[in-house]
């Protein structure tokens, strides 16, 4: 799948809900949110725990499908299409890095980043992904599966998977809350790093206002709406 056209306003959303049935009734988890995100902006979305910060970004990034309303990401409408068509939207213009890391266990560091690549057809994964291992700092880890590898270590090589496609948007879910606060911010300064030099949309979860200031603009969640 190619990517589209540059679209000024990248992510565009209105009247965005989310609610799910409980034993007690509806829960309403998200309501009314109407965002534009403009291409290249760095933004980080705040809140308390159970504000709805990480279902937000499931359903922009077509992990999810919401209750009501419409998601607009690079000209695609995301609520008109099926899992198969928000699969190849996310492949083509998509990068993730998640607290957890989420890499898989027996597959090296390279093998993990290429995986992507080859996942698109790529003919130069290797290459690729030797080059953004190495632009982290990882050139000596390469054959090593995430058991070897430090908390650090492991999110280096998130970055570099996530970065590796050349994504139009990376969404970044609390990418240091399994880390102390030194390799944090070692992973945060990368994180921001490969973002400007890829003019990377970025959208990061955090509950770090510290951490949010950074960003060009932020969102905070009250209960599932949009406060700030």
């Amino acid at each position: 799948m190619n990517h589209t056209p540059l679209v000024e306003n990248i992510i565009v959303t209105e009247n965005l809900s989310k609610s799910v049935k409980t034993s007690d009734g509806l829960l309403t988890i998200l309501s009314s949110i109407d965002l534009i995100i403009k291409s290249g902006e760095s933004i980080a979305i705040i809140g308390e725990s159970g504000s709805g910060k990480s279902t937000l970004i499931s359903l922009l990034a077509g992990l999810d499908t919401p209750s009501t309303g419409t998601i607009h990401l690079n000209g695609h409408s995301l609520t008109r299409l099926d899992e198969e068509g928000r699969a190849n939207v996310r492949r083509a213009l998509i990068g993730f890095v998640f607290q957890s890391f989420q890499l898989l266990p027996s597959l090296t560091a390279l093998e993990n980043v290429m995986l992507p690549l080859e996942l698109n057809g790529a003919q130069n994964a290797k290459t690729a992904a030797t080059a953004l291992l190495t632009r982290v700092g990882l050139a000596n880890r390469l054959s090593h599966t995430s058991k070897q590898l430090s908390g650090g270590e492991q999110q280096r090589v998130a970055l570099a998977r996530a970065f590796v496609t050349h994504p139009k948007i990376l969404f970044a879910d609390e990418p240091t809350g399994n880390l102390d606060s030194k390799t944090g911010a070692h992973i945060i300064d990368l994180l921001f790093e490969l973002n400007s030099e890829n003019n990377t949309t970025l959208i990061l979860v955090t509950h770090d206002r510290a951490l949010a200031a950074r960003c060009g603009r932020r969102i905070e969640l009250n209960a599932g709406r949009v406060i700030l």
